[in-house]
């Protein structure tokens, strides 16, 4: 199969941990196609935390490849270089997917990228990203946006949140989901949910509902309903809801929802179980209820996503060379 060549363009300033993101989730594993290089402008560069980081290639590495991510960085007020916002044009009108993580989305305006189309950027930004490029329909309190080959994400963090999606529509949820795992990182936040919410932060001794989410996650397939989660978690209904909303975003009956969506996409993705049966496994009951969520979040029908997301194959040649088959729609 021939590979995928993600871009992660690294300029003087940049932070640390955006630049980590991608060159992790997208670094080179048998369950996907990617071939990731950090390009910039000079050999070397800054980054905000003072470290110095070597890259494999400069801007023309960047135009070849077919994923261009630009993580966030600290400009400390310069101006993007020219070359830099004349490569990410370039890189839009060649058909390449354009990609920012946290504050990287000003360079995407800059570059005239994001003109006409939904963006966010993290929160702190999002009123200086709307005043300066008015061009730019600014989405505040979501994750990420995808706008097809053109996708932005929120605050640092967010940028797993927005890796995983993309490689969720390449290869399918399988293979985000493992990554995820390896990760330790949620395996699904929906691109709707707030980046922040203006809610008080639990004070230290106060436990977090992780330990009740992860209960939920292994007992998908049973009718869980806000009582059980409420009595797992031993607090009252209404403590409950605005600590889940605190620390996720939303609420425990859409995030419930959509933990069986993604589970039912594995399912599809990797086994032969008929579509009722992956129904009651994924706790959605019905296929006529799966088929309702999967229009609903992913516009299109169970046995459609499986046609294009089946489990990836891994083949060994006689001299050990790794051979990789992705029955998926094209991604070069």
């Amino acid at each position: 199969m021939t590979s995928h060549q993600v871009a992660v363009l690294a300029l003087d300033g940049v932070t640390p941990m955006a630049l980590a993101i991608p060159a992790q989730i997208f670094s080179l594993r048998p369950e996907t196609p990617y071939e990731m290089s950090v390009c910039g402008v000079t050999s070397r560069v800054a980054t905000a935390g003072g470290l110095a980081v070597a890259v494999d290639g400069g801007l023309e590495q960047v135009l070849a490849a077919d994923t261009v991510i630009v993580p966030g960085l600290d400009m400390g007020g310069r101006p993007l270089p020219h070359a830099v916002l004349d490569t990410l044009a370039e890189a839009r009108d060649r058909g390449k997917r354009v990609v920012s993580i946290c504050n990287g989305a000003f360079a995407l305006a800059a570059a005239g990228v994001l003109d006409g189309l939904h963006a966010t950027t993290h929160w702190e930004n999002i009123d200086e990203l709307e005043r300066e490029f008015p061009a730019v329909h600014v989405k505040r309190n979501v994750l990420y946006v995808d706008e097809g080959d053109v996708l932005t994400g929120g605050g640092v963090v967010c940028g797993i949140d927005l890796c995983l999606h993309i490689v969720r529509s390449d290869v399918g949820a399988a293979a985000a989901n493992q990554i995820a795992r390896r990760l330790v990182a949620p395996a699904h936040r929906d691109g709707g949910q707030a980046q922040y919410v203006p809610a008080l932060v639990p004070v230290v001794d106060e436990m977090s509902l992780a330990v009740t989410r992860a209960w939920a996650l292994e007992r998908v397939d049973q009718p869980l309903s806000l009582a059980d989660l409420t009595s797992h978690a031993g607090m009252s209904q209404r403590s409950f809801m605005r600590r889940f909303t605190a620390e996720t975003g939303t609420t425990p009956l859409k995030w419930l929802a959509s933990a069986r969506v993604s589970r039912a996409r594995e399912l599809l993705e990797t086994t032969e179980l008929p579509i009722d049966q992956v129904a009651r496994d994924s706790g959605l009951g019905t296929a006529a209820n799966l088929r309702l969520h999967f229009q609903r979040t992913l516009n299109t029908t169970p046995t459609s996503y499986r046609r294009t997301f089946t489990q990836t194959t891994t083949r060994f040649s006689l001299t050990g060379d790794r051979r990789l088959v992705f029955p998926h729609r094209s991604l070069s």
